[in-house]
């Protein structure tokens, strides 16, 4: 009975859960049906820094697709890994509500981890010093160019001098 089963899942799905289709009811590719299963992958890829790209390409479908059907989720991409941290947070906390002594010592390694985190972004905050110049007392590219040609033409003429001041003493 077990090979049954395990047969009938294994026909209509591929070995990463994705739909198998037999035979094309139609030509070209068949149209790509969006799932929570689907939107909630593409924001954990999201999260996990994947470019859009590949998650079309993970995804089995194409780049304008993925704009099409996920232009939400790929609109939160600033805050996905915040999100995922926080639901991650949740099920560790209700969990650990519930009794569950390993949840709630993720928790506190969830809380420590935070914590670090915090600290390091006080701690960079404070090591950035305001630059005090605004970008109009800034020099140029041109200006610098010409200031790094002044030095070169006044390098030149110095170490000429020498020289001629060398042959001089020599003659």
């Amino acid at each position: 009975m077990h090979s049954e089963i395990f047969f009938s899942v294994t026909a209509n799905f591929d070995l990463f859960g994705n739909p198998w289709i037999d035979e094309p009811k139609r030509r070209g590719r068949p149209s790509h049906e969006v799932t929570v299963r689907t939107r909630n992958r593409v924001s954990m890829l999201l999260a996990l820094g994947w470019t859009n790209p590949r998650i079309a390409t993970a995804l089995g479908i194409t780049l304008p697709t993925l704009h099409k059907y996920y232009f939400y989720e790929l609109r939160q991409q600033a805050v996905a890994r915040d999100r995922l941290e926080l639901r991650r947070i949740e099920i560790a906390w209700d969990l650990a509500e519930a009794g569950n002594v390993g949840a709630l010592k993720e928790f506190g390694k969830l809380l420590e981890r935070n914590d670090r985190m915090e600290a390091e972004r006080s701690m960079s905050a404070k090591d950035e010093k305001p630059n005090n110049k605004s970008p109009a007392e800034r020099p140029g590219k041109k200006v610098v160019d010409e200031q790094a040609a002044r030095d070169a033409d006044a390098d030149l003429m110095a170490e000429l001098e020498r020289e001629a001041t060398t042959q001089n003493a020599v003659h």
